[in-house]
């Protein structure tokens, strides 16, 4: 597995996290169905035996359930061989599973102090603000993460899905260390601004949803999307429906053509697609189960060749255009 260390920071990652949205469930608005706890702590320890050394969870993945199993499942760990551990706040429990949005300074400190419970640790690695929202707030919400900082109860502090123009805000106030957005073949607009700002000023980038949620993995077909849980947030999701789907099928049939002459599978080639940008500390993978992560680790290994990535290119080509000629289609961003 290859490391890269984020940004200005001592931390080095291995170049595929862990990733634990999908374990949180289904039991609130953004789920992806029901879930086997054993399974998903199974799949946290098997992650630590393959190479990665680093989880990214959050507070609202489940309403805490996600954090609940990290904390479950590292605690079963010897202490040596314990990943490092990312976590995220500024969404909250609203109730009747849906989420609230806050980074005021109270709810803040309130989140650190329960995702520190959950996770059975003193300092979290890695403390990120999940999403600029509201985004009057986000100086107050980075100033009260800096507070934290300073008191030790977490490392680095960073953020997650913030444009350009909020990360220059919060710079002038204290560094960012690392920045979290969506990133895969099939949602690549932050290359245009946003990576190259990071590039700059030495933000590191850990992506998340490197395989388009499961769409870029080579296993997903028409049968899947149709059998999609409504607690599944993929199936409320226009790139899993038609006549989107259809489309990005057809892409990953391209794809697979390509993997299949190197002798990786699709989603290899999807992460390692991620990883060849410079800016890309690691990508973020999810696993529900240990045979997920199995699969899908060694991408860590994989270098992508100018030549493959042309091969990409065409067929990302190919897919815009024929995304370009529907009519009255929203397409999803992430």
């Amino acid at each position: 597995m290859q490391t890269r260390i984020l940004g200005s920071t001592d931390l080095k990652l291995s170049v595929v996290g862990l990733g634990t949205w999908a374990i949180g469930g289904g039991e609130w608005a953004f789920g992806w169905g029901d879930q086997d706890d054993d399974q998903a702590i199974a799949a946290i320890k098997r992650a630590v035996d393959v190479g990665v050394n680093w989880i990214d969870t959050a507070a609202v993945y489940g309403l805490g359930k996600s954090e609940t199993l990290v904390g479950k499942a590292i605690a079963e760990l010897p202490i040596g061989d314990r990943p490092l551990i990312a976590t995220k706040c500024g969404r909250t429990n609203a109730g009747d599973g849906q989420i609230g949005k806050s980074l005021q300074r109270a709810s803040v400190i309130a989140e650190c102090e329960a995702s520190l419970k959950r996770l059975q640790v003193d300092c979290i690695d890695l403390y990120q603000m999940h999403w600029p929202q509201p985004d009057e707030e986000i100086e107050e919400g980075w100033e009260t993460l800096v507070e934290l900082k300073k008191q030790g109860k977490v490392r680095h502090i960073g953020v997650s899905n913030h444009d350009v123009s909020q990360l220059q805000r919060l710079q002038s106030i204290h560094p960012v260390a690392s920045l979290q957005p969506p990133y895969s073949m099939i949602s690549a607009d932050v290359e245009n601004e946003i990576m190259p700002f990071c590039g700059e000023n030495k933000i590191g980038v850990v992506c998340y949803s490197p395989m388009g949620k499961g769409l870029l993995t080579g296993s997903f077909n028409v049968e899947r999307a149709r059998d999609l849980s409504e607690k599944d947030h993929r199936s409320r999701d226009p790139r899993f429906q038609s006549p989107q789907l259809e489309i990005n099928l057809e892409f990953v049939t391209g794809l697979n053509d390509i993997a299949k002459s190197l002798s990786w599978t699709v989603a290899e080639l999807s992460i390692a697609w991620v990883l060849r940008r410079p800016e890309v500390t690691s990508a973020i993978v999810g696993a529900r189960r240990p045979e997920q992560i199995e699969q899908t680790a060694v991408a860590g290994t994989r270098v992508m060749s100018e030549d493959t990535t042309g091969e990409v290119q065409s067929l990302l080509n190919q897919r815009s255009e024929a995304l370009a000629s529907l009519d009255g289609i929203e397409q999803a961003r992430v």
